[in-house]
């Protein structure tokens, strides 16, 4: 007797597996010529990828059946949502709890009024060009542009040679606490909109427990993961199998993932703390044989993966809807606001001599944590209806490109100035 699969690819169906990959080839291949290029005008790859994605969706080249195919399968609605956490663990391993607790009380302040600016001018300006929609979408707009780029700004520095400046130190260290302070927002947006959904409305008490509930987790999965990982990776290095670092690593950023979403946040809060938690010394006795660190491990992963999440993202974009003068205007709108809120956190910064100017050009790309983000509010519903539907998802995905395309420039032009 055949194998099940050849049974089915030799049926009328075809395997199922057969639509999948002929999809994941030409997201692969679209991310990758798109990255390639975005890379070749001094741009991140991720807008590349995004701008293939974009052009995939709304350039009838391959027809609308595999459009509508990409847009709604859910084999490839899943390797993107894995890819969003992958590329979570990524940015929470490109810091650590140390980094955190050294970059002093400018970065804390940059970040607490980078978070909050931004909120307020989103959801006021969302309120104003969408009266129509509910409370739940203004909220999280501006929670969207609560985001910082942490990837991004570290490249645009390395590329100026200006890591080790004040400015750098304080910006990076603020834009780690500004993922944190963002992700807890996203957790109370997302409650409060759940709970709407099905017809209740969260007390001003319930909302302090949903606060409360998300910081303890944050705060007790970074805890408990300081105490428990070097334990299970010195555990972990006993073992002799290939692969081991990197199977125990995506495990743990997995649990954390789902014990986030347990207590009810969104995984990507575990996938990040798991990153944050996972510092290269308790892999040392991995590297110290030959082995490769973790984020190096990673890669290959994320190279896959994350690049799948971000050209979905792309084709879900309606540039069609960017024709109606009131989407248009709120993309253009709501990219002023992320700008200007960001500006304003500059002015936070303690010390005498630091350039604030070019701390608020810093922290203005939203990059890839503000997709994720934006991603997360098109699955929320209230009362039936997407929370963030298609023709406002767009023009949070133009907005998320312009500030990303800004930054270098800017920081360009501002170092000449500065440094």
């Amino acid at each position: 007797m055949p194998p099940a699969f050849l049974l089915a690819a030799g049926s009328a169906q075809g395997d199922p597996v057969a639509g999948l990959v002929l999809s994941l080839a030409l997201i692969l291949l679209v991310a990758k010529l798109g990255g390639d290029l975005a890379a070749r005008i001094g741009q991140p790859a991720v807008l590349g990828e995004l701008l293939g994605g974009i052009l995939l969706g709304n350039v009838p080249l391959f027809g609308h059946s595999l459009m509508d195919r990409l847009k709604n399968d859910p084999s490839v609605d899943m390797l993107g949502r894995i890819g969003a956490l992958i590329l979570l663990f990524e940015v929470g391993l490109e810091s650590t709890v140390t980094q955190m607790l050294r970059v002093g009380m400018s970065s804390l302040l940059v970040a607490t009024i980078g978070v909050i600016g931004p909120f307020i001018l989103g959801y006021g300006v969302a309120a104003w060009l969408l009266p129509g929609s509910s409370a739940y979408e203004h909220a999280f707009i501006g929670t969207v542009l609560c985001a910082t780029s942490v990837g991004i700004t570290a490249r645009v520095f390395k590329d100026l040679g200006k890591v080790q400046t004040p400015e750098a130190r304080i910006v990076l260290g603020a834009a780690v606490i500004d993922d944190v302070l963002g992700l807890l927002v996203l957790a109370v947006v997302a409650a409060v909109a759940t709970a709407a959904d099905k017809g209740k409305a969260l007390s001003g008490i319930e909302i302090g427990v949903t606060v409360a509930k998300a910081v303890v987790f944050v705060v007790g999965a970074i805890a408990a993961g300081m105490l428990l990982s070097p334990r299970l990776f010195r555990l972990a290095a006993r073992l002799r199998a290939r692969g081991v670092l990197v199977a125990v690593g995506l495990s743990f950023c997995f649990v954390l993932a789902w014990l986030s979403d347990e207590v009810g946040l969104a995984p990507i809060v575990g996938a990040f703390a798991a990153g944050l938690v996972l510092e290269e010394v308790h892999s040392r006795e991995f590297t110290d044989r030959g082995e490769r660190a973790l984020d190096q491990l990673i890669e290959p992963i994320s190279h896959f993966l994350v690049p799948i999440f971000f050209v979905l993202m792309g084709v879900r974009t309606d540039l069609f809807a960017l024709a109606k003068p009131q989407i248009l205007g709120l993309a253009i709108a709501i990219t002023l606001a992320a700008i200007v809120g960001k500006q304003i956190c500059g002015l936070a910064v303690l010390e005498k001599g630091v350039d604030r100017v070019f701390v608020g050009l810093a922290m203005i790309p939203r990059g890839e944590v503000g997709l994720v983000v934006a991603s997360i509010g098109q699955e929320l519903t209230v009362r039936g209806k997407r929370m963030i539907d298609s023709a406002t998802f767009s023009a949070v995905v133009i907005m998320v490109m312009v500030t990303t395309l800004l930054t270098p420039p800017l920081l360009k032009w501002r170092s000449r100035r500065t440094f």
